[in-house]
């Protein structure tokens, strides 16, 4: 069974004309994707990488996996956005979480993506007496969130196993010639693995960014690998914008977009994949943010959030879509069964399974949404697992381009990131920052 793509809670909301237009000019911009022609073009190594992916270069990761995991019952993932958030998806969408607690396996924990400096006080506090190596990702080095963290942890580091026991226990992903944290490997001699150049943060999953850390997790990283290669292959050969499922969803997306639905929520209904919508949510959000354009991307888990969010999404602004993922399968079953005296009401329910009552909750909510003017796109994937999670991660990338050349923008870079960065070097005193931080202090002056 293959992922599709359910339109019927959404079909009645658009006008058949607006969804042709779209489903042309998603056309326009597969082939501008393809054709390596447009805005960002330098940044689309990530089309090839399944396809171009060596066996060796597998096989390297998890080598080096297994080195870690025998060395360490913790791997510190210092990372920020892109540089962190594909693994992290990865890892929690398919690890039990209860198997934390079982000391035969080794731990992945994050540092890097924020400044809070609680935080990073109970981490160093923690690793203090547990045996821990560091995955550092940066292309630059330079970037404040997990430049501290790195500088934090290097020195626990070398007070617990000293300069030659730090070189064995850091592994660097960064640029392959320049940077201060290519600089800093080279110096050091630590492992080092390389960002590709065409490779944007976000869209970086499938290279050492995002491998390394899943195959330290244990997780199949050739599945992953032969997941997006499968996707990929579907994406290229059809050509039809209705059959193509990333032409179609950017299609749909972008005609919901048109009738003012600017809010597109993606809601799930496993817990375990909360962190896959944080990494579509930095996909989508610094893709198409640009021009004052772009759809939001929020997301709900459901059905915990039916109790909360639930609400607005039914009843508040009408200014929302959803795309709901749900799996076919799950891994193992429960069968409900029955209760002396039915003091809990749910006698009703003996012999059938939780997957079938989860699905009939997830119809019932599609259903009141739809009734409440919230368009619904219906995302199924067979079961939660590495060949589908490969295949979801590429169909959202593409989909991605897709949708970024059909608003006109530049779906590769992310200018608005570099304004909050320009503005924290100037008030931190980082040199060359001295006019803008005059600016800045003008600006606050006047308020």
């Amino acid at each position: 069974m293959n992922i599709s793509l359910n339109t019927r809670f959404a079909d009645r909301f658009l006008n058949p004309e607006l969804l042709n237009q779209n489903l042309k000019a998603s056309q326009t911009a597969y082939e501008l994707l393809l054709s390596k022609k447009g805005a960002g073009s330098e940044y689309l190594g990530w089309i090839d990488l399944p396809d171009s992916m060596e066996d060796s270069e597998i096989k390297r990761y998890l080598e080096i996996a297994s080195i870690i995991r025998k060395n360490s019952k913790y791997l510190v993932v210092i990372g920020i956005g892109g540089s962190y958030l594909g693994a992290r998806a990865v890892i929690e969408a398919i690890q039990n979480p209860f198997d934390s607690y079982d000391e035969n396996n080794i731990k992945i924990i994050y540092a890097g993506h924020q400044l809070d400096a609680d935080y990073h006080n109970r981490l160093l506090k923690f690793l203090e007496d547990k045996e821990f190596s560091v995955n550092v990702i940066s292309k630059s080095g330079t970037t404040t969130e997990p430049a501290i963290a790195f500088r934090l942890l290097i020195d626990l580091l070398e007070k617990k196993y000293g300069k030659n026991g730090t070189k064995q226990r850091v592994f660097a992903t960064t640029d392959s010639s320049k940077g201060a944290l290519k600089k800093f490997s080279d110096e050091y001699g630590f492992e080092t693995f390389v960002i590709p150049d065409d490779v944007g943060g976000r869209y970086s999953v499938l290279t050492p960014v995002g491998l390394l850390p899943i195959a330290v997790a244990g997780l199949d990283i050739a599945k992953i690998v032969e997941g997006a290669r499968t996707m990929r292959k579907q994406l290229i050969s059809e050509k039809d914008s209705m059959k193509n499922l990333a032409m179609k969803y950017a299609s749909y997306r972008n005609s919901i977009y048109q009738l003012g639905k600017n809010v597109e929520i993606l809601v799930n209904y496993n817990p375990s994949f909360h962190f896959f919508s944080e990494w579509w949510k930095q996909l989508y959000g610094e893709s198409e943010g640009k021009g004052h354009k772009g759809i939001f991307p929020a997301s709900v888990d459901l059905t915990t959030d039916l109790h909360s969010m639930g609400q607005y999404i039914q009843d508040g602004e009408r200014i929302l879509f959803e795309t709901v993922v749900s799996f076919d399968k799950p891994h193992h079953d429960i069968v409900l069964g029955e209760r002396a005296g039915d003091l809990d009401g749910l006698n009703y329910l003996k012999g059938k399974e939780l997957s079938w009552v989860s699905s009939k909750a997830i119809l019932g909510t599609l259903v009141a949404h739809s009734d409440g003017e919230v368009p619904c796109l219906e995302l199924v994937i067979p079961k939660l697992d590495e060949f589908n999670l490969g295949q979801l991660i590429y169909f959202f990338e593409f989909a991605c381009g897709i949708s970024g050349y059909m608003l006109n923008i530049n779906p590769f870079d992310q200018p608005g990131v570099e304004d909050y960065k320009n503005n924290m070097f100037a008030l931190l005193g980082k040199k060359g920052y001295e006019q803008k931080k005059s600016e800045i202090e003008s600006k606050l002056n006047s308020l």
